[in-house]
């Protein structure tokens, strides 16, 4: 069965998608909207299917690969909700102390999708992290749509004191080099963001289509960033000027890049919005400036 991209969506459906994904309707608002573009509500049903993730499709390092080695962690969290619960995970055969890198998930916690994003940046040669925001209310559920249920539901400031602890607990593992980095996708994206204004020793950040900073903390960050955009995602983009021009008015080291044609979330290759040829580029710019920021 030939896999569906984005081309083979009306602009209108993605827009919606978009919506939908982001909790601004739910799934009946997306039948709604979509069957009053022509499809009807059988054809809306079908879409939202289509659209939805194939975790196991697009899985690319196993849970049992003998290269690395992955185990669920939890480290304090004192000022959030107590305990930071997630997934760790490494290369099997290490040579010396290695970076670590903290993996943020989208709004939907700890899927099958980041565990996998974790396990390829193990197959690099890091130590990454992929904390679960869903963990105070059970954690991930195995359902896409509860998952993003339950994450309306989470205390934001504590979930935020949670991933500064997760950044803190990292830097003192025994096997790494104390040199930490965060990627984030989406919702994660935004808290690289957030996570570069207010740990001064991160090495490095990196987001992926995520919301910008407050301009006022900007002039707080240390950390070198490398900002990924997709070029149709109008509701990211429009704060990236603002950004752009906070970041050079503080003299921030920066790399941004807009990856034309493609839609939010490209690099979610369980999706249809994925793209092939932006996602490898996105994601060999990512893993070679770790390897310069965080192994020197």
């Amino acid at each position: 069965m030939t896999r569906k991209t984005a081309a083979d969506f009306e602009p209108a459906v993605l827009q919606t998608f978009d919506l939908y994904v982001h909790g601004d309707i739910d799934r009946r608002g997306f039948i709604d909207r979509v069957a009053r573009l022509g499809l009807g509500v059988a054809g809306a049903t079908s879409t939202l299917e289509a659209l939805r993730p194939q975790f196991a499709e697009a899985e690319q390092v196993k849970t049992d690969d003998p290269r690395i080695v992955g185990r669920a962690a939890e480290f304090p969290s004192p000022d959030g909700n107590g305990v930071v619960k997630g997934y760790l995970v490494k290369p099997a055969k290490a040579s010396g102390k290695l970076p670590l890198i903290l993996v943020i998930h989208e709004n939907r916690g700890l899927n099958p999708h980041i565990e996998d994003i974790a396990r390829r940046l193990a197959l690099a040669d890091f130590i990454a992290f992929a904390p679960d925001g869903l963990a105070p209310l059970g954690g991930y559920p195995g359902d896409e749509d509860k998952a993003r249920e339950l994450f309306q539901k989470l205390d934001q400031e504590k979930l935020r004191k949670d991933f500064l602890a997760a950044a803190v607990a990292l830097k003192a593992l025994p096997d790494g080099n104390g040199k930490v980095g965060v990627v984030g996708f989406c919702y994660g994206g935004g808290i690289a963001n957030f996570l570069a204004t207010r740990v001064p020793d991160l090495g490095a950040a990196v987001p992926f289509y995520g919301a910008q900073p407050k301009a006022e903390d900007v002039r707080n960050i240390k950390a070198p960033l490398l900002i990924h955009y997709a070029g149709v995602d109008d509701r990211i983009n429009g704060g990236w000027p603002a950004y752009e021009a906070a970041l050079k008015e503080a003299k921030i080291s920066y790399q941004a890049f807009v990856y034309p044609n493609v839609q939010h979330g490209f690099n979610n290759d369980t999706t249809p919005r994925y793209d092939e040829t932006a996602a490898k580029l996105a994601w060999g710019r990512t893993v070679d400036f770790f390897n310069a920021h965080l192994r020197s």
